[in-house]
């Protein structure tokens, strides 16, 4: 059976900009790695309404798992939970679970919960909240669809809260192969040897090191068995990587 796939939805005008850099893509790659499921598809859309609702219906039909960051904040251009519930059709207002929330969060630091902070607790209908530890305004799931916030401390807070609660498959391996060859040189071998071994995928990544060239080769798979016997293989078409 094939692993469950997935899909990130990064949103924000900060992205796309060049001003923040982006890095909940790279994070959770690794962490669906972990736990066998695939991703499929980082998307990047700015913060525009009838972007992000396109986006969220496209890609919440073609993964089982979508996962969205940033635009849920107390700010006038954080439309995510807007968008999210047209992409659904569900209204979205205030929430008194997700209100509590905040106004026990904010009393407790004799903060007021004005009105700004309150758009954090606007939820669409028939959601569920997911737990934000960090910063407590929380995340919601719709569908197959997982909305949270684009700080990378409480994104990964909620990706933690909501991985548990998922099916994974088989976790994908990896080994790498450090060859001192210009990637022209290794291409032909590589090829040759991802079609003999067509349970794992070989890619190759160069790098320049002092003034030479050389490719990093990588095979990944979800059996231990093939993506050793493509290892050894690899080590003997390059002997000099021997130790």
């Amino acid at each position: 059976m094939p692993n469950p796939t997935a899909a990130i939805l990064v949103i924000g005008d900060e992205i796309l900009s060049g001003r923040t850099r982006e890095g909940n893509a790279h994070y959770l790659a690794g962490e669906l790695s972990r736990i066998g499921i695939d991703l499929r598809e980082v998307r990047i859309v700015p913060d525009d309404h009838d972007g992000i609702v396109a986006a969220v219906r496209a890609l919440s039909d073609r993964v089982d798992h979508v996962f969205t960051s940033g635009g849920i904040g107390p700010t006038h251009d954080d439309i995510t939970a807007d968008a999210v519930g047209a992409a659904f059709g569900a209204t979205v207002d205030v929430r008194e679970d997700a209100r509590a929330l905040l106004a026990a969060h904010y009393a407790a630091r004799g903060v007021e919960l004005n009105e700004a902070r309150l758009r954090m607790a606007r939820i669409p209908e028939g959601a569920t909240l997911i737990d934000n530890p960090v910063s407590v305004a929380p995340g919601f799931t719709i569908g197959n669809v997982n909305v949270m916030a684009g700080v990378p401390s409480v994104f990964q807070a909620m990706v933690a809260s909501v991985l548990p609660l998922m099916t994974g498959g088989r976790p994908l391996l990896s080994q790498t192969l450090r060859v001192m060859r210009p990637e022209g040189e290794v291409a032909g071998v590589l090829g040759a040897l991802a079609a003999a071994h067509p349970g794992v995928t070989m890619g190759s990544y160069p790098f320049q090191s002092n003034g030479a060239f050389g490719t990093n080769l990588v095979v990944r798979g979800p059996e231990a068995a093939e993506v050793d016997a493509a290892m050894t293989a690899l080590a003997g078409a390059f002997p000099e990587t021997a130790a």
